[in-house]
């Protein structure tokens, strides 16, 4: 089969597309032919060895996809062959192939096709998980969604929009920010690209404010990191909840903690694939609501680009130069 590999730490650019051996299923194992994958940020820090979780070399990246079960191993009672099923599989996905614990695997519905399916677990598992356990975000309240026009972005504020918060999304383009809006922000903004210096941290806590009343946001959803994440926490509301969601941005920021006392406010972390591990019955019921809301037509990935197989080391540098606007899809 194919499969793009890293072979060694660095850029998109070092991947390379090879011909390896099929994988065979074992006890309590799948497999599944690959029918649509998708790209996500801590793929691009994978394959440069910054990720907090680090598969041995070679390894295949590609941490979602969706396909079609083809074979089953000793003891699988939970799928049968034919399924349609998404995979949260860690790495392994940028390929035609791949086999992974029936335990990894769900069950999507008939009528929602592959790419679809392969665009929804991490971002919106991530995002319902956020906003539902983590913030508990009321409706009323208002969520401030930093990176807003990005897969995790969009899906939160989609998510947010479903739980009746007011949602404010920040993003560093009017072409970004058009896209926000289409899937239902109520307000939207555009703060600059980079590195922001001092005055232009105060001029985004300023805009912040001014958008709630100066009262601040209820909840600050942030996936950037960086320069932008102390500004807006220094916005938020009495009693708010600031989500450390990722660090698209490349800089772990340094919050000064007395904001937290001054504010009163919590600084919450968000691990969905530690929890999904450790709850997995709960990550269960959050997916059939993701479900539900689909159906609903209440959420709806925001495919931005599509790359085939032989094209997916430059659909992860699209991504890691900030090129995308929703999702960035690998068709196999």
């Amino acid at each position: 089969m194919k499969a793009l590999q890293c072979v060694e730490l660095a850029g998109p650019e070092k991947l390379i597309l090879s011909d390896i051996d099929d994988p065979k299923p074992g006890k309590g194992e799948v497999l599944i032919e690959i029918k649509a994958a998708s790209v996500n940020f801590p793929d691009v820090l994978m394959i440069q060895g910054l990720y907090q979780v680090q598969p041995p070399m070679p390894f295949i990246p590609g941490a979602e996809c969706s396909g079609v079960i083809a074979e089953i191993g000793e003891g699988v009672e939970s799928c049968s062959i034919g399924d349609h099923v998404f995979v949260m599989a860690g790495n392994g996905c940028f390929a035609e192939k791949i086999v992974v614990e029936a335990a990894r695997v769900a069950l999507i519905p008939k009528e929602m096709d592959f790419p679809v399916a392969a665009a929804l677990p991490m971002t919106y598992g991530t995002s319902l998980y956020a906003l539902k356990q983590r913030a508990e975000l009321k409706a009323g309240e208002t969520l401030l969604v930093l990176g807003a026009a990005g897969g995790v972005g969009l899906s939160a504020v989609e998510i947010g929009k479903a739980m009746g918060a007011k949602v404010i999304a920040a993003a560093s383009s009017e072409e970004k920010i058009k896209i926000c809006l289409e899937h239902g922000a109520d307000e939207a903004f555009v703060y600059p690209a980079g590195n922001l210096d001092r005055e232009q941290q105060k001029e985004l806590s300023n805009k912040i404010k001014e958008l709630t009343g100066g009262q601040g946001p209820n909840v600050i959803y942030d996936p950037v990191g960086g320069s932008f994440s102390e500004p807006a926490l220094r916005s938020i509301a009495w009693e708010g909840r600031f989500l450390v969601i990722g660090f698209a941005a490349g800089e772990i920021p340094k919050l000064p903690l007395n904001l937290a006392l001054l504010k009163g406010c919590q600084i919450v972390g968000v691990f969905w694939g530690a929890w999904t591990m450790m709850y997995a019955d709960e990550n269960e019921k959050n997916f059939q609501e993701l479900f539900d809301l689909h159906s609903a037509g209440k959420i709806n990935p925001e495919i931005s680009d599509r790359f085939s197989l032989e094209e997916s080391a430059a659909a992860i540098a699209h991504l890691k130069d900030r090129k995308a606007k929703g999702k960035v899809i690998i068709d196999v």
